[in-house]
């Protein structure tokens, strides 16, 4: 049986090996590149993101990843966000965001990232989350607990944000610091998880496995 193929994009966020080697694990072929070509013709293609909303943004967009992402989501074809790589993929963020209020995002759902209100910020260590009952993520892992490192977050289901239509709405998974949050989305071809999965252990490994067993 043939391994299927991940990129996991090169960009220049911080260190994407425990990425490369979690996938790598778990029975992906992966290569880390920006490469257009190759990002285009995997079957899947991981976007992490460590460190703040508009630099992560300003570094996407210098290797054209917004539009092979789009390319990408409206072939059908698998994206997976990581931390800020899921933020991202929300309309906005207020992360230092100075006079504008906010700094866009690629808009793939509506909603706005803001910072936690918790006693401790940033949110970092394991923390459990409550996805719906029929996630594919999070199958046979739904009790579990994950690996979290971030200070701002999306707490709006961006379910609840769009117009109810023949189309699947995304779904998405919570979990609680401070206050609740939004910890995973699945939305067809489009999956992402505030969380690291890599640095997760058991659960993180199977939360992969589960993503890779829905690439075409």
């Amino acid at each position: 049986m043939l391994k299927p193929s991940v990129v996991v994009l090169s960009y220049g966020s911080g260190n994407v090996r425990s990425a490369v080697r979690a996938l790598e694990r778990v029975g992906a072929q992966v290569e880390l590149t920006a490469d257009p070509a190759a990002v285009e013709a995997a079957d899947a293609l991981v976007v992490p993101g460590v460190g703040a909303f508009a630099s992560v943004m300003r570094q996407l967009a210098a290797v054209d990843a917004p539009r092979l992402i789009d390319r990408r989501l409206a072939g059908g074809r698998a994206v997976l966000g990581i931390c800020v790589g899921m933020q991202v993929m929300f309309a906005a963020s207020t992360e230092h965001s100075g006079q504008s209020g906010s700094t866009p995002g690629l808009a793939q759902w509506p909603g706005t990232v803001s910072r936690l209100e918790a006693p401790v910020v940033p949110h970092m260590g394991w923390s459990q989350v409550r996805p719906p009952a029929d996630s594919v993520l999070f199958a046979g892992i739904e009790d579990e607990h994950f690996y979290f490192v971030h200070s701002y977050a999306a707490k709006t289901d961006p379910a609840s944000l769009l117009d109810q239509g023949p189309t699947r709405l995304p779904q998405a998974t919570w979990a609680t610091h401070g206050e609740d949050f939004v910890a995973a989305v699945e939305n067809g071809a489009l999956s992402a998880t505030q969380f690291h999965p890599e640095k997760s252990g058991d659960a993180g490994a199977q939360l992969l496995r589960n993503w890779l067993a829905t690439v075409a």
